[in-house]
């Protein structure tokens, strides 16, 4: 006797559940946000000089994809 499954899980022929939950991508982008954040911040530091943190990560993120 095979038991009731709930309607709103879908399975393969494995049974396993291959939805991600809200979560699963809602975190990493919270995450990636936040950190994004605090290097884009005010600068309370005033020995920094040069360009901000954002454009210091872009110009390697640039760098990488150009080879």
């Amino acid at each position: 006797m095979s038991a009731p499954t709930h309607p709103g899980i879908r399975t393969t022929a494995t049974g396993v559940d291959t939805r991600l939950p809200w979560w699963a991508l809602a975190l990493p982008a919270a995450a990636f946000l936040a950190l994004l954040v605090l290097m884009s911040g005010s600068g309370g530091a005033e020995a920094t000089s040069g360009e901000g943190a954002v454009g210091q990560v872009l110009e390697h993120v640039w760098q990488t994809l150009s080879l």
